[in-house]
């Protein structure tokens, strides 16, 4: 069953599911720009991996006292010292964040000619190891020939992608950002495409390398095929407001068009 949203599902922002949602978008991003790519290119996914700390905790409760033994009045007492702590271990967790590189194959090389990341949420979170990592390798691809295509379709968090948040003050209220720069263009030149919660995702162009021509793909397709080759509408309750925070304006929307359009079956 498709999704009844005409663009992006918000319930699919929920942090529960986003890993993959994300690990799907990756992959159908990548088959679809792979079908479209000259002999001497491959779209290839690889991954960053980092440690951060995770929920799970184990709690170590001592049920003795620090003591010292003092002679008083010929016989040994106990004096406490310190109250017994409660030992925390954090289990650090492992997180592996896929990502799209095209890589040209000429003269049996395999030189990275244009990078595409799909925002997660650890990415948009300040002062997690998963966003800076993320800046980390943002600013080393803007300041090469590398092109960058961001995704960023998630409300929640802070302005990510490279394209400056004052850059686009001027522009309508928009929900999602998408933002490319050109491997050697100028630091600040960006294309960027803005997107409302009632609006399709955006057919995008990708570059490649030299005098080879652009290839679009079409975001609203790849989201589609995750909603549906995911079975999201199994696990979404559209009964329920969507645990991300939207404007005023996106929630009346999305309230009036639920009412209006058939519901997936639970």
């Amino acid at each position: 069953m498709s999704s009844p949203f005409p663009g992006m599902n918000p319930y699919l922002e929920d942090p529960r599911l986003w890993a993959g949602v994300h690990q799907r978008f990756i992959t159908y991003l990548a088959e679809q720009i792979n079908a479209q790519l000259p002999p001497h290119y491959v779209a290839d996914i690889d991954e960053r991996v980092y440690v951060e700390k995770s929920g799970h905790s184990r709690v170590i409760a001592p049920d003795i006292t620090v003591t010292r033994m003092t002679p008083e009045a010929g016989e040994a007492a106990s004096v406490a010292l310190a109250d017994p702590p409660l030992l925390v271990q954090l289990e650090p967790l492992p997180v592996r964040e896929p990502y799209i590189q095209i890589l040209s194959l000429r003269g049996g090389t395999r030189e990275v000619v244009t990078v595409l990341e799909v925002l997660s949420h650890a990415n948009k979170t300040p002062g997690s190891e998963g966003r800076a990592l993320y800046l980390g390798k943002q600013a080393e691809l803007l300041n090469s020939r590398v092109s960058l295509v961001e995704i960023d379709l998630l409300h929640a968090g802070e302005h990510t992608v490279a394209v400056p948040l004052s850059a686009l003050a001027n522009q309508p209220a928009w929900d999602y950002i998408i933002s490319l720069h050109r491997g050697g263009a100028p630091r600040w030149h960006f294309e960027v495409w803005l997107v409302r919660l009632p609006e399709r995702l955006p057919r995008i162009v990708v570059p490649l390398s030299g005098d080879d021509a652009d290839i679009s793909v079409d975001l609203q397709a790849v989201l589609e095929r995750v909603y549906v080759e995911g079975r999201y509408e199994r696990l979404l309750d559209y009964s329920q407001p969507p645990s991300v925070p939207l404007s005023d304006e996106s929630q009346h929307w999305l309230q009036r068009h639920l009412t209006t359009s058939q519901r997936p079956e639970s």
